[in-house]
């Protein structure tokens, strides 16, 4: 199975051009993205640029980047943060990527979501032609209806980012560590690097990945203008 490293990431959310600039998120419904991306783990960086920015800017922060040294302590910002945001302004976003163990367990009441009336009652807005884009998709299903799922948020041939959504009602009970795993071992299987991240102020995020003991490997610090 593929091992995770910084390129790997970026290359699992967003989609590059030749040149390695940023096209749009790697998702079902596509967005822009970030105007900058940066992501860091113990030894190595990866960072690209959206086709947006000037190439002027863009070679900027190229340059600022290739001096960026690897993370020390996974939430500390870049050394070179102050000088990413004097070039483009805009909104960070930071946050841990994690990885799964081996081993995982997949409870038995656990189901394939294929069908999108499933989905109708506690999570409106799922389109039919997203069920392929984002599966597998893992689900406890309670009265006929899921509370809980994962999905492929993002994926390639090598790597999947995990989307997690746990209806309001629902919530405190554990169905997202458990449906999490079960979405993790599926994509073990398929031969794939399962990927879980979130932001360091998602604190319902951040007990999941506790729970499931994932371990932090990287970690993503995203530009927005």
């Amino acid at each position: 199975m593929t091992s995770f490293t910084p390129r790997l990431q970026l290359e699992t959310l967003f989609v590059l051009d030749d040149a390695g600039r940023i096209v749009s998120t790697r998702e079902a419904n596509p967005t822009p993205g970030p105007a900058f991306s940066l992501i860091r783990d113990a030894s190595t960086c990866a960072w690209s640029t959206h086709v947006d920015v000037p190439d002027r800017i863009a070679d900027e922060l190229d340059a600022f980047a290739r001096s960026e040294p690897p993370a020390d302590q996974l939430s500390d910002p870049p050394t070179r943060a102050d000088a990413y945001v004097a070039l483009l302004g805009g909104r960070i976003e930071h946050g841990p990527v994690f990885t799964f163990p081996d081993g995982l367990s997949a409870s038995s009441d656990i189901v394939a979501i294929t069908d999108l009336s499933l989905l109708e009652r506690h999570f409106r807005g799922w389109k039919e032609n997203e069920l392929p884009e984002c599966s597998p998709i893992l689900g406890v299903v309670e009265d006929g209806y899921a509370v809980s799922v994962c999905f492929c948020a993002r994926r390639t041939s090598l790597a999947a980012e995990a989307g997690l959504e746990t209806a309001v009602g629902f919530r405190g009970r554990g169905l997202g560590s458990r449906v999490t795993s079960a979405w993790a071992r599926a994509i073990q299987d398929s031969g794939r690097l399962p990927l879980y991240s979130t932001s360091w102020d998602n604190h319902a995020s951040l007990a999941v990945a506790r729970r499931l003991a994932l371990t932090a490997c990287g970690s993503d610090w995203n530009l927005y203008r």
